[in-house]
């Protein structure tokens, strides 16, 4: 993904369209003023990160290797457990450098009827080059990729497993897509290429959601969450929400209440081809020299790079945003 630092004031976006958006507080523990939610559906960081490791224990899931082939039967596997649906988007799409990849989108839906949907979306491949290491020779390895693919995969599934106990009112699709990683900087539509080819051909004919998350890179301990300028461009209401709901609950140290950097990612093709206004939870670190954290695109992308704290301030975040919709 590409990114840019731009410090610019913003202008009110499109706001996102919901029932209720009173937010849960994770630490009231008076029952009488304690939601079901609250009392029953706890994001576990411990089953989040376990996530993790069993996707990295596969090793780098490369568009085109055995590990990305047992990781898609795995994904699928797990989501068929829980969701209504589940579709796998196969396609063929044709990269930067012309290597033709067969792609897979997997698509968990809860609540398929429902008219109210919010889409939750992370991407689940891993770059085939850590050409960001600090030792040259590393270059052409893959990356593990456990905070930049795997760790918003695990949330996702977290989310997945605690939504088939307790189902959500709103219509829920939880969307991996395949081939974000495979670009390079001077071009940015080389970029996110499954969630362009899922833009154009959504798994439902005429898909439409309220607003869509997008999880990127949010797994590592320190990690903090500014606003992100495309999505604040695009849908300013979701973030306000999201970040009022992630400090009602207590994860304001992760969850910073400032304009952050620019990034072209999966988000900004669901808002430009498939017009649903969707945000980006990304950890950006706008003082480093890549602009993100230090293991971003190169060998030390691994598990030793996760916390399960900030999983958890994330995905009990998310939990608390789609129970009070």
């Amino acid at each position: 993904m590409i990114h840019a630092i731009l410090g610019l004031a913003l202008a009110m976006a499109a706001a996102c369209g919901s029932g209720n958006n009173s937010a849960t507080t994770a630490s009231n523990n008076d029952d009488n003023n304690t939601t079901q939610t609250e009392k029953t559906m706890d994001f576990s960081a411990d089953s989040a990160y376990a996530y993790v490791k069993q996707q990295c224990d596969m090793g780098p899931r490369v568009p085109g290797t055995p590990a990305h082939e047992q990781c898609a039967r795995w994904l699928t596997t797990l989501l068929g457990q829980w969701c209504d649906t589940v579709v796998v988007q196969q396609a063929q799409v044709t990269t930067f450098d012309g290597t033709a990849l067969n792609i897979k989108n997997i698509i968990g839906t809860f609540n398929p009827t429902a008219t109210d949907r919010l889409l939750v979306l992370a991407h689940w491949d891993c770059r085939p080059w850590a050409d960001n290491d600090p030792d040259p020779s590393l270059r052409r390895q893959p990356v593990m990729g456990a905070n930049d693919a795997a760790s918003g995969t695990a949330v996702i599934l977290e989310l997945a497993r605690l939504m088939a106990q307790q189902r959500p009112q709103v219509g829920l699709d939880l969307l991996l897509v395949d081939a974000e990683d495979w670009g390079q900087n001077e071009d940015e539509d080389s970029w996110a290429l499954g969630t362009q080819h899922w833009a154009n051909n959504p798994h439902v004919p005429g898909y439409s959601a309220n607003c869509g998350i997008l999880l990127d890179m949010v797994g590592t301990r320190g990690a903090r969450f500014t606003q992100e300028y495309f999505s604040k461009q695009y849908a300013q209401g979701v973030v306000d929400l999201v970040w009022r709901t992630a400090s009602q609950a207590g994860y304001g140290s992760y969850f910073i209440n400032q304009n952050g950097g620019a990034i072209t990612d999966d988000h900004v093709m669901v808002n430009r081809i498939a017009g649903i206004p969707c945000i980006d939870i990304i950890d950006m670190h706008l003082d480093s020299e890549s602009g993100f954290f230090d293991g971003w695109h190169t060998t030390h992308d691994t598990i030793d790079q996760i916390d399960p704290a900030t999983l958890r301030a994330v995905g009990q975040t998310l939990v608390n945003v789609i129970y009070n919709w």
